[in-house]
């Protein structure tokens, strides 16, 4: 009787062990440990919010709220984040800032960073809005991104938050793709911008390749670099010209995107 209280006494402890050995020997055991604490970090704590969400709804300072605490994942996941551009994104103005989109965790640079930007928020696809009602009470913007009426949803949208100089997240490419390129953007962005006047931004992750790897399941640690590029006016930029004007700062974002995840390889690689 003594020896079965003991065994669950230890049965705790016990895994936890083998959880540790694991997680330090098995990249696959550590891939998924990071995954579940991510998403712990960034769809359960915002359910916990909500009361403090409800004394001031759909406030962008909400989500600044959301973004203190969950930065602080970082550490445990062990990535070390390098704003460099900080300038372009401190300024007290309304803008689109468009960044390229890899992976899950340029949700989590975003956080590191909100502080810098403040008055932020972002866009996502109105059906998620079941899955994070939380994020919605919080102040981000949820359209249909895949029709007319989400053009408009988005514009009505920037032509509340430039009275507030609040800045809109976009990711031009939709769905994210950790293949190692900048794929072809999407106009909504470009044209929301050209509409409302305001000027755009564009925010350079660069590659997670070498710590992360979904296919093979690695997780591992690394450095980001995160880069602000020196806003673009949209100042006289007809809608007949989007294509071009959208090109243009797309291979901007390519130069950067490759300079940077060349550097962070190398040092990688010399660690």
């Amino acid at each position: 009787m003594e020896f079965d209280f003991v065994l669950k006494d230890l049965v705790v402890p016990i895994s936890l062990m083998i959880i540790f050995v694991l997680y330090k020997f098995s990249n696959t055991v550590k891939y998924f440990i990071k995954l579940i604490i991510f998403n712990v970090s960034f769809v359960v704590l915002p359910f916990f919010l909500i009361p403090y969400f409800l004394i001031r709804p759909r406030n962008v300072n909400n989500l600044l709220t959301i973004a203190n605490i969950a930065k602080h994942v970082t550490k445990v996941l062990g990535i070390k984040w390098i704003l460099r551009g900080e300038e372009h994104l401190s300024k007290n103005k309304s803008f689109i800032i468009v960044a390229n989109h890899q992976s899950f965790l340029d949700v989590l640079g975003i956080t590191y960073i909100w502080n810098v930007i403040k008055l932020l928020t972002a866009v996502s696809k109105k059906e998620s809005i079941f899955i994070f009602p939380a994020m919605y009470l919080a102040g981000l913007v949820f359209i249909n991104r895949n029709s007319f009426q989400g053009r408009d949803e988005l514009n009505k949208a920037m032509k509340m938050l430039k009275k507030d100089n609040v800045k809109l997240l976009i990711f031009p490419e939709g769905t994210r793709r950790n293949s190692n390129r900048i794929h072809e953007f999407k106009k909504g962005a470009f044209y929301t911008a050209i509409h409302n006047q305001v000027p755009i931004v564009p925010l350079v992750f660069c590659s997670y390749l070498h710590f992360m790897d979904h296919e093979k399941k690695i997780f591992g640690e690394g450095k980001m670099i995160i880069n602000a590029l020196p806003e673009i006016s949209t100042t006289g930029v007809k809608v007949k010209d989007i294509d071009d004007f959208m090109e243009r700062i797309r291979q901007q974002m390519i130069k950067v995107y490759e300079e940077t995840s060349a550097e962070v390889a190398e040092s990688s690689n010399l660690n």
